[in-house]
């Protein structure tokens, strides 16, 4: 969950400095869209999601 709200964030801050066109040369809004992108991918393929190991592990 923690991914989906940082890929939200950077959608939002993408959005903003869209709409205030805003612009330098590292920080851009395409590298903004990619890093969204990514923390989403990411989210949606289970990477950061917790497991409770110990309850898995006593019961069959």
């Amino acid at each position: 969950m923690m991914l989906a709200i940082a890929a939200a964030a950077v959608f939002a801050l993408a959005l903003l400095f869209d709409l205030a066109d805003i612009s330098s040369d590292a920080f851009n809004f395409q590298t903004l869209i990619t890093v969204g992108l990514l923390l989403l991918a990411l989210h949606l393929a289970g990477v950061g999601t917790s497991t409770n190991w110990r309850g898995r592990r006593g019961r069959r």
